[in-house]
């Protein structure tokens, strides 16, 4: 939870834990394909009962300032299993190994012929195979890298794609271009969030704010309006990796 209030804080926002009513007024959450659009007085109604600054953390307690706000870790679950599996097996004495829990990976030492972990991240396109690689990083030691994007979980209505990843601050679906947001970081718990919060600042806003922060880098991938994909990345991430 403190990982999660410091994501909060750091991004302004961009990252919220508590946008499920959101996400489920938006259809991500159901089985059932999205027909419409939520209406503006919906979403501006929704947006008026969340909030991750209702939460108050204290020393071993939870408290909700109001009462509809509710908790969803989602966007750093994934990462905080690859830490927790890690930390399992560093504590049994083994240093070279490699955590991977839906595309969130931590490395630790190297490989068994000696060389760096090698982690692919993967082509962010709607139809790119999961094998499909679009950029190769080495991991150096202790390193995290989770990766957000919203080319694998969309609506498209009227020949216009919604992506599940939504701006806590307005309450609508990603309109930035950008498509993928990969984050280096020393936990896989604050990379996952940074990722998602990523998706959401853009390159203009998120590439300054990785470059303020000790020991994180980052690469974000634009889409382009002629289908070319862009490059932005921090200033230390060619080194870091």
């Amino acid at each position: 939870m403190r990982v999660a209030e410091k994501l909060h804080q750091l991004t302004n926002g961009a990252w919220d834990g508590t946008i499920n009513p959101l996400i489920r007024l938006w259809g991500f959450r159901g089985s059932e394909v999205q027909q419409s659009i939520p209406k503006a007085e919906a979403i501006q109604e929704v947006l008026a009962e969340i909030g991750f600054d209702q939460i108050e953390i204290s020393d071993g307690h939870l408290r909700k300032k109001k009462a509809s706000v509710s908790l969803d870790l989602a966007s750093i679950a994934k990462g905080y299993g690859v830490d927790q599996v890690a930390a399992v097996i560093g504590k049994n004495g083994f240093r070279d190994f490699l955590v991977e829990i839906g595309g969130e990976v931590c490395a630790s030492g190297f490989r068994k012929d000696g060389k760096p972990w090698k982690i692919g991240i993967n082509t962010p396109w709607k139809d790119a195979s999961l094998h499909e690689v679009y950029k190769a990083l080495d991991l150096t030691t202790h390193k995290a890298l989770a990766t957000s994007g919203d080319y694998r979980n969309f609506f498209e209505l009227n020949g216009k794609r919604y992506s599940h990843i939504l701006d806590p601050t307005t309450g609508y679906p990603l309109a930035n271009g950008v498509v993928s947001a990969s984050v280096m970081a020393d936990t896989c718990t604050f990379a996952d969030g940074l990722a998602t919060a990523l998706m959401v600042l853009g390159h203009e806003k998120g590439i300054p704010l990785v470059n303020s922060l000790e020991r994180v880098e980052c690469l974000i991938v634009v889409q382009a309006a002629d289908g070319t994909f862009r490059d932005y990345a921090s200033e230390g991430f060619d080194k870091g990796s």
